[in-house]
């Protein structure tokens, strides 16, 4: 009787902190507490002026969760499965750190995965060191500049290739150094003058009544967390009761749109932007590229486009689950799978600029007080056939006085994975507004070619013979590690043609996914040296 009232007893947040953190024997601060309030894992008990949480509720949720879904992959993926780097202990703020979410970019690893392999500091799990201070990091599938970053932040240099021209622009923006003042000052200055646009009067009119009525809507029959927790439970069917509350709100939605008489968008697929884009969005971004271009300094330009890049891709006519893979345009409410409530699409950019544009200055800011004044080159160019030495000379002297003394010690890098991602259409909206030019067809293993026995064929060519190329420039006993998703065993043959041998493999398990599939999934860290 007084266990049972002793884990029905109700905590405050702060209680539930302090109890969970020697429950789990780590740090569990109120704001954890809070986010399994917010998403329905536990349930909320109003007290007064306080909020509280049922402790064997608390208990139940941890026994189920913390330390069973470790045993629970290793049955379903293999015991070697290393869980030491899955990283489980980290909050999404860690894994996004500064310069790290300038830009969304899919495909892209955790920091953290880089600095394990690359730091010179041995921890109780590593036992070797690999690279140490000054030396020459490559990743010739630069992507977003992951590896270069960290690179950077460990007083390492490093040389990024990438096929795009747009990946190319986000490593730069990330790595440059800035007068932060100026900066600052013509970043405020584009973002005053997107917020003071005038935009056509009947939209702000439309969206002000449209998100009266929302709020109303969703706080009727999607109350927050109450609805997320009955979801939880198994007590709502979600799927019958959001279909229809769906329709019950689009009929306020399209009476609204009479009303105030919207045009929705272009309809028209002759390009990414008509496509994916309201009316009214596509007139801000058009107005927010022309101020963009007024602006003098190039670097300063680029950091602008990256903001007016990640704002439009935010903007985009689709549901909020969908934006990773985009599947038709959104010109209506929805039911929100994420977020568990009626949404509805953008019609403005300007809160979302705005936001964004505070973010980026930010993040610049905290990454400039970590560098560390190593250098770095980043090479638009295909790592197949690419002179590493004669495009670091064009880009950085000294740097490349540097390369030619000690040669590059290693790579860290993560190809693609075979028939998974189409690197230049994830980012079509960038290379229309911008013009860049697009090189799809020297992509490898790009979506578009699938997965059949021609595509693997063609992926083993292409990744064995960026290896080889990459030879050219390494160190003698150099270490290359690539983080692969090897489903096909491709990975044995492509060493070969290399002239390397793999002497070791990490399997890691890959957490807090984005996509709606949640289940186990793993990825190997392969560890490479010459044969």
């Amino acid at each position: 009787m007084l266990a049972d009232q002793q884990t029905n007893q109700l905590l405050t947040i702060k209680e539930a902190s302090i109890w969970a953190s020697d429950f789990l024997n780590r740090d569990i601060n109120e704001s954890n507490i809070s986010y399994l309030i917010q998403y329905g894992k536990i349930k909320k008990h109003n007290g007064g002026n306080s909020v509280f949480v049922n402790l064997n509720e608390l208990k139940n949720y941890y026994e189920s969760y913390n330390g069973k879904r470790e045993i629970d992959w290793k049955k379903r993926l293999g015991n070697d499965l290393n869980w030491v780097l899955s990283f489980d202990h980290l909050r999404e703020k860690d894994t996004t750190k500064h310069v790290h979410r300038l830009h969304p970019y899919k495909g892209k690893f955790i920091p953290q995965l880089v600095q394990y392999f690359i730091d010179d500091h041995v921890d109780n799990f590593k036992k070797k060191i690999y690279f140490k201070t000054g030396d020459v990091i490559f990743d010739p599938f630069s992507g977003s500049g992951t590896t270069l970053v960290q690179a950077n932040e460990l007083g390492m240099h490093s040389i990024g290739v990438d096929i795009s021209h747009f990946n190319c622009m986000i490593n730069e923006v990330k790595l440059i150094n800035y007068d932060l003042s100026t900066l600052e000052k013509e970043i405020n200055e584009v973002k005053s003058a997107i917020i003071n646009y005038e935009r056509d009067n009947k939209i702000n009119a439309f969206e002000n009544e449209l998100l009266e009525k929302l709020a109303i809507f969703n706080n009727k029959y999607f109350p927050s967390p109450d609805f997320k927790y009955k979801i939880q439970k198994g007590q709502i069917n979600e799927k019958k009761y959001s279909t229809d509350k769906e329709k019950e709100f689009l009929e306020i939605y399209n009476k609204l749109i009479k009303k105030y008489n919207i045009e929705l968008n272009h309809f028209s697929s002759n390009n990414f932007i008509d496509k994916w884009y309201m009316k009214n969005v596509r007139k801000e971004i058009n107005f927010a590229f022309s101020q963009i271009k007024k602006i003098k300094k190039l670097k300063n330009k680029k950091v602008l486009a990256v903001i007016l890049s990640r704002t439009i891709r935010s903007c985009r006519a689709t549901t909020h689950s969908d934006l990773a893979t985009l599947k038709e345009p959104q010109v209506s409410t929805y039911y929100c799978w994420k977020h568990k409530k009626i949404c509805k699409p953008l019609f403005s950019i300007k809160d979302w600029f705005d936001r964004y544009a505070t973010d980026t200055i930010n993040r610049l800011k905290v990454f400039s007080k970590l560098k560390t004044g190593a250098r770095f080159a980043i090479i638009p160019a295909d790592s197949r056939t690419v002179d590493i030495f004669k495009e670091v000379e064009k880009k950085d002297k000294k740097l490349s006085q540097i390369l030619k003394k000690q040669k590059i010690k290693g790579i860290f890098t993560s190809p693609p994975y075979v028939g998974q991602i189409d690197y230049h259409e994830q980012h079509a909206y960038a290379y229309d507004l911008f013009g860049f030019e697009r090189r799809d067809e020297l992509e490898i293993g790009p979506l578009y070619k699938g997965q059949g026995m021609e595509a693997r064929n063609s992926y083993i060519d292409g990744i064995s013979k960026v290896l080889l190329n990459s030879r050219k420039f390494l160190a003698k006993d150099f270490d290359v590690f690539l983080v692969a998703n090897d489903k096909y065993n491709l990975y044995p043959e492509i060493a070969e043609r290399a002239r390397m041998r793999i002497i070791d493999c990490f399997k890691r398990p890959v957490l807090n996914r984005t996509e709606r599939d949640k289940s186990p999934y793993s990825e190997i860290i392969f560890h490479l040296k010459e044969k």
